[in-house]
């Protein structure tokens, strides 16, 4: 089979699986917890490990590191509410003790047991092609049987809860009081992405499913405030991320899984400045028409005081700007149809006379 396939399509599926879940993450504002998930999983797959005397086995490690990742949510809600330390603490309390946990069992028990680093944080999506796993007759990658049985449990629970997930996701004490068991649906979420986060282990390593989880979600947040677009942008920027990052990583000969996380990141960039209702130059122009939008009807408000035009030099004295800013705001102003320049200086025409009046000026 084409490795160049393998590895985009294996890529593809751990970025469709993260966004379902990453959705709800980042609106539950839970971005940080699935950092620690994603570390907090490993004493479970090495309790996993050690259970099955020591053989390779996906199911008991699947199970193992939802098993840790349910742990990590149960005691960090749980030292929440003590309100002794706030949550971003509590957090950051109780995934540095569980993976540190899991390090040293394995340093005490399985010290011949190779934890790679590209397995466990960085990952190897270029060794996809060469997992493999028969299936009727044909060697099937096992990161495709792996994440697109994984991609299909996280689609029919979030199209199976939907209604429940989203009023849990924006008012939990409604949908308690309607019966939706928020709870479950919160523990039952943390368990998803436990074992989406060591399922997309050996394929992509934890520091890309923690970047697939959140960073296209987050983008897609900042550019709709509707669920259901939020969700298909989410995928579409994960998809956008796989297919570019592989692209840039072969050109460049660089890491697969770091370019590919690099190029969320970009995407991430580009909604942050640019989302039409987010972006922060999207909002600094807004307020800069705001401002010249304020700034002209002062100026108009101020010529109609006057029964003669205004020089311009008189009128930068008035309000104490510069001739720079003067001349937006009576462009602004001449835009709009309340102010007309003629050679004595600045003069309100009737719109711009009703306008600082506080009457509307019916159109045409």
């Amino acid at each position: 089979m084409n490795a160049d396939l393998v590895i985009i399509v294996t890529a593809i599926l751990v970025s469709a699986a993260s966004a379902l879940l990453g959705t709800f993450l980042v609106l539950r504002r839970m971005a940080l917890l699935s950092d620690a998930i994603a570390h907090a999983v490993l004493p479970g797959i090495v309790l996993a490990y050690w259970l099955t005397g020591g053989e390779r086995a996906s199911l008991p490690a699947l199970l193992g590191a939802s098993a840790a990742g349910l742990l990590t949510v149960s005691l960090v809600e749980w030292l929440s509410r003590t309100g002794k330390v706030k949550n971003d603490a509590a957090i950051g309390i109780v995934f540095p003790a569980l993976f540190s946990l899991g390090v040293l069992a394995v340093s005490l028990y399985f010290r011949n047991v190779h934890l790679d680093m590209d397995a466990v944080l960085y990952g190897e999506i270029a060794y996809a092609p060469f997992n493999t796993h028969p299936v009727g007759g044909l060697e099937v990658p096992e990161s495709w049987l792996v994440m697109g049985s994984l991609f299909l449990l996280n689609l029919g629970f979030v199209l199976l809860f939907y209604k429940e997930l989203k009023l849990a996701t924006f008012d939990a004490g409604l949908a308690a009081a309607l019966g939706f068991a928020p709870g479950a649906l919160h523990y039952a979420l943390m368990a998803l992405v436990s074992i989406t986060s060591v399922g997309a282990f050996q394929s992509v390593g934890a520091i890309l499913i923690v970047a697939f989880l959140i960073v296209p979600p987050a983008t897609a947040f900042l550019l709709t405030r509707r669920l259901p677009v939020m969700i298909g942008l989410a995928l579409g920027v994960g998809v956008v991320s796989s297919l570019v990052g592989y692209g840039l990583a072969i050109w460049l000969d660089a890491s697969i899984a770091g370019m590919m996380a690099t190029v969320a990141g970009l995407c991430f960039a580009l909604a942050f400045l640019f989302a039409p209702q987010e972006g922060y130059l999207s909002r600094w122009l807004r307020r800069k028409r705001e401002r010249l939008e304020v700034a002209a009807r002062l100026l108009v408000a101020h010529l109609a005081h006057h029964d003669r035009a205004v020089p311009e030099p008189e009128a930068l004295e008035e309000f104490g700007w510069n001739p720079r800013f003067l001349q937006q705001v009576k462009d602004r102003a001449v835009q709009q149809g309340w102010l007309e320049v003629v050679a004595e200086g600045l003069r309100p025409t009737p719109a711009g006379l009703a306008i600082s009046r506080g009457r509307l000026v019916p159109e045409g």
